[in-house]
């Protein structure tokens, strides 16, 4: 892999958009690198329990590479690319069995800005932005933007992002509510996101059930949800880590979990 980093740390999976040269702008071979680093991530024998994702550089992800082999952002979407490739890339990471951290470092714009707010905890630093650039070139929100910004934001602001494809300063999305965790600078912002990964990456097997149940609240109804939250507490309820943590209250100690 060239255009995507991956680094095992423990338990944490760190992955790194790499082509700071366009402020990590998706291109075909980083499509294809980041779909080989996330088998190497579901491998169990990589031991991940958490995946962090950044970008190298001043930028996280600036959305499609226009000049990618003179292909470009608007030549991709007339194509079946968004189905044949986004769309795969998109659900795998929302359905991982593992939590996701985003740690936005500078650009998120376009596409970009679908994969960091997939993060299950978004941090940023303050001089990352977010935009919807679409409108800018005449193109439609993709990436499941037209999905997730309305149920985070509300209707209004989501419209005006992509209306008017204006900046979105972490700071201002901090306060919307995009953003989890804010911090001063990128050093700061990587010590942060990495301490909240080794949380994670150390917390009981439920984790991944919690991040599913939440997934499917925006589709389900009341009573749907119900059942489905009977479910995963019943496959919960199976596993080591709940046994672990029930004897690790009693015993007044704290608990080791193992993602088991």
């Amino acid at each position: 892999m060239e255009k995507m980093k991956l680094d095992f740390q423990d338990r944490i999976a760190v992955l790194k958009f790499n082509h700071p040269e366009v402020l990590n702008a998706v291109g075909d071979e980083m499509l294809g690198d980041f779909n080989e680093a996330l088998a190497e991530i579901k491998n169990p024998a990589n031991g991940a329990r958490c995946l962090l994702i950044t970008g190298e550089g001043r930028g996280f992800c600036s959305g499609a590479n226009l000049s990618d082999e003179g292909r470009g952002e608007i030549n991709l979407r007339k194509s079946d690319v968004l189905r044949t490739t986004y769309h795969p890339l998109l659900l795998e990471l929302r359905d991982l069995d593992i939590t996701i951290v985003t740690a936005v470092n500078g650009a998120a714009a376009g596409v970009g800005m679908s994969f960091a707010l997939i993060g299950d905890i978004v941090c940023a630093s303050k001089n990352a932005f977010f935009l919807q650039a679409f409108a800018n070139i005449g193109l439609v929100p993709d990436g499941g933007s037209t999905f997730m910004l309305p149920r985070l934001i509300g209707w209004g602001r989501a419209m005006e992002l992509s209306l008017l494809a204006e900046r979105l300063p972490a700071e201002k999305a901090y306060e919307w509510g995009i953003v989890n965790r804010l911090y001063d600078d990128t050093d700061k912002l990587m010590e942060g996101a990495m301490k909240i990964a080794e949380q994670l990456s150390n917390g009981p097997k439920s984790l991944g059930l919690i991040r599913k149940a939440y997934w499917n609240t925006w589709h389900n109804a009341f009573e749907q949800q119900l059942q489905l939250e009977a479910k995963l507490q019943s496959e919960a309820g199976r596993t080591k880590d709940n046994r672990e943590g029930v004897a690790a209250f009693l015993e007044k100690r704290e608990a080791h979990f193992t993602g088991e």
